[in-house]
């Protein structure tokens, strides 16, 4: 994780390409709402008879659910066979060399040999990121905002150069927050020769109107609607007529999920995503379920989500990257929050599970627990 070779995985891939299956590839890079957007999207194709792989991360319960495969999480048989056939064409040395999101992004792409389209979500970032190696027919590009300064950039200028320069030819910018990404976008447009569209050249009143339907009938709040927007612009790009039924099974869960009538869980872990939480939360208190990796803003997102918060319970995740517990009790009180540990739920009160796929993933399988 702290050291990566950006020169692998092109390497590999010319080696062993002419082995891949050449689906038409829609890649979704940005900070937030690239799974949501790519489930949008996956389901929608899927729905109107395209067979069609969306590869998404992390996973929160289960390996299976990073590729999903006409309509459902692949299955162990399916993900067992494409091992080994992805074993069988890459050397020793290559093989074991591949980081596990390398070797997961072959493994999708193993695994999509009787799909018209492949939705495929970008991991860390943009230009170097495994997912950026292959053809596209389109890029779309989700808000994008501080995250991962340490891989990407110190600044929004710097972040949104190193995502778009994974655009080949065509792409789709959401609604941005910053700025600095549309400049970025039109000298980058201009340098290389490609089209960068706004989603409102793709988005009508049409549109507008079914979104509304659609929205209202999953119960999405404002910032997935948007990326149910970004969803139907490449639907409208690529020249696919489409119905609102056609999004009735698109929810990916996770993203503002509401798990029982008390507890919504989110696996969000930035600033944009706090703040798209607060918009759509304001007025209520919730006792945040959190904890955090040490290379997030975990102050920033906290004071962010303080107007909706009642006091905060800490709920322990096993992995090296969290942050040291006394910094985040200090945080905290800095912030004059009160907290404890999570120890489970009541039905008496609101809770808001968030801060990763690993906070997420600790709750969910401490209910299963209980």
């Amino acid at each position: 994780y702290n050291e990566i070779d950006y020169s692998r995985m092109p390497r590999v891939y010319e080696k062993i390409k002419k082995h891949l299956p050449s689906p038409k590839i829609i890649h979704i890079i940005g900070t937030n709402g690239k799974g949501t957007t790519g489930r949008f999207l996956a389901s929608a194709l899927n729905s109107l008879g395209h067979k069609t792989t969306h590869y998404t991360s992390p996973h929160i319960l289960k390996f299976n659910e990073r590729i999903w495969l006409d309509g459902k999480n692949i299955s162990d048989k399916r993900l067992e066979e494409s091992h080994k056939k992805l074993l069988s064409i890459l050397s020793k040395e290559d093989s074991s060399s591949l980081s596990y999101f390398e070797y997961t992004t072959f493994l999708a792409m193993i695994s999509s040999f009787e799909c018209e389209y492949m939705v495929l979500e970008a991991g860390l970032g943009g230009e170097h990121d495994a997912t950026a190696v292959f053809e596209k027919v389109l890029t779309l590009v989700t808000p994008i905002d501080m995250d991962h300064e340490v891989f990407l950039g110190d600044s929004i200028g710097q972040i949104a150069t190193t995502k778009l320069k994974a655009v080949q030819n065509n792409a789709i910018l959401a609604t941005q927050k910053h700025g600095e990404v549309y400049t970025v976008a039109k000298t980058i447009s201009s340098q290389n020769q490609l089209k960068i569209y706004d989603i409102n050249g793709f988005i009508n009143e049409i549109d507008k109107s079914n979104i509304k339907t659609i929205s209202k009938e999953l119960e999405l709040v404002n910032y997935l609607e948007e990326n149910l927007a970004l969803a139907i612009s490449a639907l409208n790009f690529l020249g696919i007529s489409y119905k609102e039924s056609n999004f009735k099974n698109a929810r990916l869960f996770g993203r503002l999920s509401k798990i029982s009538k008390n507890v919504l869980v989110d696996v969000g872990h930035n600033t944009l995503a706090a703040s798209s939480i607060l918009s759509a939360l304001l007025g209520k208190k919730y006792i945040l379920v959190y904890n955090s990796y040490k290379d997030k803003d975990y102050k920033n997102i906290l004071s962010i989500l303080a107007p909706i918060i009642s006091h905060v319970e800490i709920i322990d995740i096993y992995d090296e990257r969290a942050v040291e517990q006394k910094l985040l009790h200090a945080t905290l009180k800095d912030l004059k929050i009160k907290y404890t540990s999570f120890k489970k739920i009541s039905i008496k009160n609101n809770y808001l599970v968030f801060g990763s796929f690993s906070v997420v993933e600790t709750f969910m399988k401490a209910l299963e627990v209980e």
